[in-house]
């Protein structure tokens, strides 16, 4: 990789304006290796200013002319999925083989692929016409749990739209986000529509969600952040999309396989090595069913391997780096000083290894719903199991949160399901683990944000509303 030291603006590999070198950490080992330049608001600036110049044509393309672009892309990144697989390995610890076949995916580029095949983009209202256009410049600012598919589901969408666009990627994971931006100029696109600065949230993405020439604003990250990036993008009125955190409730009815229903819950909070957003980390159950749930939990969790991110038997990596490490052991300590009953896992690393940010895979049963781990998201490989009397109760404690990303219902009765998905406070409900349906909308109820991405709601939030009165003669 020959870019780590630069930006990419207008068109063109350049260097800072404001140079700034940070280390880039493999969190499997502690230690650097590498390093990137980061940028500041002179940085922002030249970006924008590109990215302005650049909207006026590239609004005006086709939406056919902005399908072969997005098809030329994904033909690019085909090319270059094996390298991103190894960069997402080094610089976040996902395990190789999942870093291959789950994080590199290029899933949200196909879906806004086959969006755009079938979207119209204006629409005769008796005499008026309404028109969809895109909004202008974005800024986008993405995070370091699932880089380079946060990037796509905001780039691709964001370029069907006819937006041009300065991309924020995560300092933390930034290497993915020099690929991708290689992958961008290979495969054509335009000069100014497409840029990226690399840098600190707190100098390039407060740069980007002030910047008066940004029309709106796109992240995705905490809701500490989020805050900050609302603030900042008011003073211009920006539109801001917002994908934040999340406490996701996971409703185990009566009437569920338990063997199956518990141990699927428990996978689901740990991959990643539980860095998701939308993870399933509250597990509610009957009281009745607490002990045949901890044992189905525990030996679910302790089958899993902690190690070698390039061993294609490992399970879970590290956590992406010091700081999160230490998020996730003050939680865990915070869970046993609570009175939560520890039925695996715990403080510190796994016994086989010395180093690295590895934490260990972790359960706790008789969790109260008022506990720090809880209400707090803890972003790492942590299950609280919490016993409910009746269903009502199980409904009430799900919703008591600041959260609303996702929630999840396990029932062999789907009617019985969807009647407690009803009640649910959350953006996306998930019913009996179903698969993956990237066209659906994304996004959370309260303070896991607003907006959605996927699907035709994450193009359209891209897209100003035009209405053409007197368009027909009636």
């Amino acid at each position: 990789m020959v870019h780590e030291k630069q930006h990419y603006v207008n068109g063109a590999w350049v260097d800072p304006l404001e140079p700034f070198l940070l280390d880039v950490i493999d969190p499997s080992t502690e230690e650097p290796f590498t390093g990137i330049a980061v940028g500041g608001p002179k940085d922002v600036d030249r970006a924008v200013t590109a990215a302005r110049a650049a909207f006026p044509v590239y609004s005006r393309t086709t939406p056919q002319e902005r399908l072969e672009l997005l098809r030329s892309i994904l033909a690019e990144y085909e090319r270059r999925r094996s390298d991103l697989a190894e960069v997402l390995c080094r610089e976040m610890g996902a395990p190789l083989q999942f870093a291959q076949e789950w994080q590199s995916a290029p899933i949200d580029l196909v879906s806004m692929i086959n969006v755009l095949q079938q979207y119209r983009f204006d629409e005769l209202q008796g005499s008026t016409k309404i028109v969809r256009e895109p909004i202008g410049v974005a800024g986008l600012i993405t995070p370091w749990n699932w880089p380079i598919g946060q990037i796509m589901m905001k780039v691709a969408p964001a370029l069907a739209a006819g937006c041009t666009m300065v991309l924020k990627p995560s300092e933390v994971a930034p290497l993915n986000a020099i690929i991708w931006s290689e992958v961008m100029h290979a495969a054509g696109v335009p000069k100014g529509v497409y840029n990226m600065v690399q840098g600190e949230g707190a100098v390039v993405g407060e740069a980007l969600s002030a910047h008066a020439g940004v029309d709106m604003m796109s992240f995705t990250g905490s809701t500490r952040a989020g805050i900050q990036v609302a603030c900042s993008a008011a003073r211009t009125v920006k539109r801001v999309a917002q994908e934040l955190g999340g406490k996701s409730a996971n409703i185990l009815l009566p009437d569920v396989d338990f063997t199956k229903a518990v141990a699927n819950g428990v996978l689901k909070v740990m991959r990643n090595s539980g860095q998701a957003c939308s993870a399933p980390t509250r597990m509610f159950v009957p009281a009745d069913r607490h002990d045949e749930v901890k044992a189905i939990a525990r030996a679910t969790a302790e089958t899993l391997v902690v190690g070698d991110v390039r061993d294609p038997r490992t399970n879970l990596g590290p956590v992406v780096n010091e700081a999160q490490f230490n998020k996730v052991q003050r939680l865990i300590q915070g869970g046993i000083d609570e009175g939560a009953e520890l039925i695996t896992g715990g403080l510190g690393r796994p016994s086989h290894l010395k180093r690295g940010y590895f934490v260990r895979p972790t359960v706790f049963a008789n969790v109260r719903n008022d506990m720090l781990i809880a209400r707090e998201e803890i972003f790492g490989p942590v299950l609280s199991i919490l016993p409910y009397r009746d269903e009502q109760e199980a409904i009430e404690l799900a919703n008591d949160t600041v959260y609303g990303l996702a929630a999840y219902v396990q029932s062999s009765d789907l009617a019985h399901a969807r009647r407690v998905a009803a009640r649910l406070r959350a953006g996306t409900v998930h019913l009996n683990y179903p698969g993956l349906d990237r066209c659906a909308p994304v996004g959370g109820y309260k303070q896991s944000g607003n907006g959605r991405e996927n699907g035709r709601w994450g193009l359209e939030e891209y897209l100003e509303v035009k209405a053409v009165l007197g368009y027909e003669v009636q």
